[in-house]
């Protein structure tokens, strides 16, 4: 509980009550009317669906009387309202003050980048395990303190999400912070206020542009760059296009990391290698003069970059490079090139988060190396987004996969089969099927496996659900495969 006159000392702001209102007590922060409780105070949020202030009478009846909010509200005179040019910031500045600055007490590290982040937080993470250093996470796969989980619904959270976790972890005595930072959050206030430790720059590439995202790439790439501006350390991949540029945009000393032989931490002698049932790739790391090898249960070159990321951050903070390297052999991220298991053992089956050509091309060359008798591709795109990305995804699916399964992936309040149309479009006939219920786009993919290929499920990763209207239904592609029965007869076992 806060006093309302201290949660403001930071914030611009007009207020719309008495002046007696200002030694209110607020009992906590809501920016969605389903979660006030009587003494909360709202905050109105403009999104890209709704608008938080026409919901400002429903919190009203479930309590409030504190309202935080962009123009006056229509509600009853013994509310008060502040008024502010920007409520998402206002909302980042007063959980800050309620939560009594948790950030000071943590070391954060942000990580930003098109594809990459939640392998290079949960990495980071395995590596300070490893180390005997406890790390929390943030990001896409959820929140992670000292062994508790709380899932979230963007890459980065609401800033009063983010703060309340940072509390958390600072009130367990955990010291490091992983957390991704996407570029929707350093446009929408998210991280306003937090101060970085260092922040990480994977990867760029054309994506999240559209009606209710960036306008254009530029744009993207300049939001992106912001983080360079909140931090005391830079680590760059030396191996992007952009790595220059990103390097010039730092406020701060830069490190670099990749295969290029100017990078201050590269990776050399990189093989792809197949043990346990996992794909993965060996390589040898030089850092400082020192040398170590690791071999990697993640497959291609993109997860070797990610693995020199989080060492080199690993590395900043105190871990040894031999500690790493081993901590990395039996690092696994949940819906990132995920083997899961099934009845047969003559065919493989892989669960991965690609959704984008970029992370779709590179997850199905990683798989070509390992000589595969077929690709068959399951994927989709997600409802709602730029439909050049279908077009994409079809280009990269025809071109590397010899059997493209198209169906759904969160078509949310698009028609599935509309979706799946613009995709089979530009995929030649004798190599597309298209199956709209993805369930059953699952069974016939295995059904219809030979021995010797491997089954890439794409789209779906960690996600549990299918984003339908609005709603997430239940939908675990995992437990499809796992629990998936076999009509074949007479399966020669596959080496």
């Amino acid at each position: 509980m806060k006093n309302l006159h201290s949660l403001l000392k930071h914030l611009e702001y007009k207020y719309i009550g008495g002046r007696s209102a200002l030694s209110l007590v607020v009992r906590g922060l809501a920016y969605n009317s389903a979660d006030v409780r009587r003494g909360s105070a709202f905050f109105c949020l403009e999104g890209a669906r709704a608008d938080g202030h026409d919901f400002a009478l429903e919190a009203y009846g479930r309590g409030a009387r504190i309202f935080f909010c962009e123009r006056p509200l229509p509600i009853p005179a013994d509310s008060v309202q502040i008024l502010v040019k920007n409520s998402r910031k206002a909302l980042a500045l007063v959980s800050a003050e309620f939560f009594s600055h948790p950030e000071k007490n943590v070391t954060l590290i942000g990580i930003t980048g098109t594809k990459g982040k939640s392998t290079v937080c949960e990495m980071i993470c395995h590596i300070f395990a490893h180390a005997g250093k406890k790390c929390a996470v943030i990001g896409t796969l959820g929140i992670k303190i000292d062994g508790a989980e709380h899932e979230t619904e963007n890459s980065t959270p609401e800033s009063y999400v983010i703060y309340k976790a940072l509390a958390e972890t600072a009130q367990r005595g955990i010291k490091y912070v992983a957390m991704e930072v996407s570029s929707q959050a350093l446009c929408t206030f998210r991280v306003h206020g937090l101060h970085f430790a260092a922040a990480v720059f994977t990867n760029l590439s054309r994506d999240h542009i559209g009606a209710h995202e960036h306008p254009s790439f530029e744009h993207y790439k300049e939001a992106k760059k912001s983080l360079f501006r909140i931090t005391e350390l830079a680590f760059i991949c030396a191996d992007d296009f952009f790595a220059r540029e990103f390097a010039a945009a730092c406020h701060c000393p830069v490190q670099t990391y990749g295969t290029a032989a100017s990078a201050d931490i590269r990776a050399v002698s990189l093989l792809p290698m197949r043990r346990r049932g996992a794909f993965g790739i060996s390589f040898s790391c030089l850092a400082g003069g020192e040398e170590a090898h690791t071999a990697l249960p993640l497959p291609g070159d993109f997860s070797a970059l990610n693995a020199l990321a989080a060492m080199s951050v690993c590395l900043r903070f105190g871990v040894p490079l031999c500690v790493c390297a081993k901590a990395l052999e039996d690092v696994r991220v949940r819906g990132r090139f995920e083997p899961v298991p099934c009845a047969r053992q003559d065919i493989a089956c892989i669960i991965d988060y690609a959704h984008n050509a970029v992370s779709l091309e590179k997850t199905l060359a990683a798989l070509r190396e390992y000589e595969p008798h077929r690709i068959i591709c399951v994927f989709g795109s997600v409802g709602g987004r730029t439909r050049g990305r279908r077009r994409e995804l079809a280009e990269v699916a025809t071109r590397l996969a010899d059997v493209c399964i198209v169906t759904s992936d969160n078509p949310d309040f698009e028609a599935p089969e509309d979706i799946i149309e613009e995709i089979a479009a530009h995929i030649p006939a004798e190599k597309c099927i298209c199956i709209a219920d993805r369930a059953k786009a699952v069974g016939y993919a295995l059904e219809l496996a030979e021995s010797g290929d491997f089954l890439l499920f794409a789209g779906k990763g960690h996600e549990e659900y299918q984003l339908v209207r609005g709603k997430k239904l239940p939908f675990s592609e995992r437990d499809l495969i796992k629990n998936h029965i076999f009509s074949k007869k007479d399966i020669i076992p596959f080496p």
